[in-house]
């Protein structure tokens, strides 16, 4: 991040000023989840992008910005719905301030990044972003249909995955080419190949967080171990242990995903280290990371690319 340390200073001077409200409770609200920090991943993913591609503006700011704001309602969304306590070592802004608030919040995030997406006047701009925004909230009802569900297939994982986390990654690095180029058929080439690198790199930070739901620690990773456990969610390591395990794991794991049951965690977990489940998690995040390098082999070389291309190996090679 260092190569565009300037422009993050600049985004976070663009959210503070745009995270005014005339309401004290919508301010307090906002504050808290924006302070909390956070690895602002996908604003940065619009910097380096930009600058990869030449841009030497700063209406990347603005849509970087956008991207955060958009990113943050669904977290307040998200934690609602998941009756999540814990993210990024705090306690969650439902918890705190009560789910209602928290909703209408995340409510106020949503409309305030379209107004600034409007204020960019590119229709194009406005393109990426609303249908990403549709398409997340697609994948949020897909991931609850799935809730409790120990029937989850692979591919239809992978699907909500694509949807509800990959989607704006996927946005965030085409936007930074969109506001780098003219409309012309190699901008179209560019913006497809941000597309696949973003896709892939959020299926990738998505699968390692599968991942470090069953290995990491609170510590590290900002929230309960387990949760996806006690949520019934059935993520990539329950989906492959419930089509390697020994006929028992299987039937533990359909009694845990369909209760949400977190008693057995140690038992669920033996079973999926045992299993190899964890390694192929790791190997399939690792595989979405070299898509994701691959996908920009065609930009000029810089240290922005050099950041790009890190950041497919950290997406897989982290503890957080």
């Amino acid at each position: 991040m260092s190569p565009i340390a300037a422009d993050m200073d600049a985004v976070n001077a663009v959210i503070r000023r745009q995270l005014h409200s005339e309401v004290p409770l919508v301010n307090q609200i906002a504050e808290y989840i924006i302070s909390a920090g956070g690895k602002r991943l996908r604003p940065v993913l619009v910097l380096l992008m930009a600058r990869a591609c030449g841009y030497a503006g700063d209406k990347h700011h603005e849509l970087a910005a956008v991207i955060e704001f958009i990113h943050t309602a669904t977290l307040l969304h998200d934690d609602v719905v998941d009756e999540s306590s814990l993210r990024r070592g705090r306690q969650t802004a439902n918890a705190l301030f009560g789910n209602a608030a928290s909703v209408l919040v995340g409510d106020f995030l949503y409309s305030r990044a379209f107004q600034m997406m409007v204020a960019v006047d590119n229709a194009r701009v406005m393109q990426i972003v609303a249908d990403a925004t549709n398409v997340i909230a697609e994948g949020e009802v897909l991931q609850l249909l799935n809730m409790h569900n120990p029937d989850v297939s692979e591919e239809n994982y992978l699907q909500v995955i694509r949807s509800k986390t990959a989607k704006l990654f996927e946005a965030a690095a085409q936007l930074g080419v969109l506001i780098a180029g003219a409309d012309d058929a190699a901008t179209e080439a560019a913006i497809e190949a941000a597309g696949e690198y973003g896709r892939s790199l959020g299926t990738a930070f998505q699968l390692i967080d599968d991942v470090l739901d069953y290995s990491g620690n609170a510590s590290d990773i900002g929230k309960n171990v387990g949760d996806d456990l006690r949520e019934g969610k059935p993520t990539l390591p329950l989906i492959y242990l419930m089509s390697h395990g020994t006929p028992e794991q299987r039937e533990l794991v359909r009694s845990c995903i369909e209760n949400g049951d977190e008693q057995h965690f140690d038992e669920i977990l033996a079973a999926i280290t045992t299993s190899g489940a964890l390694d192929y998690t790791r190997q399939e995040a690792e595989k979405a990371a070299q898509r994701a390098a691959a996908a920009i082999t065609g930009l000029p070389n810089s240290q922005f690319k050099d950041s790009l291309l890190q950041l497919s190996v950290f997406a897989v090679d982290r503890n957080h």
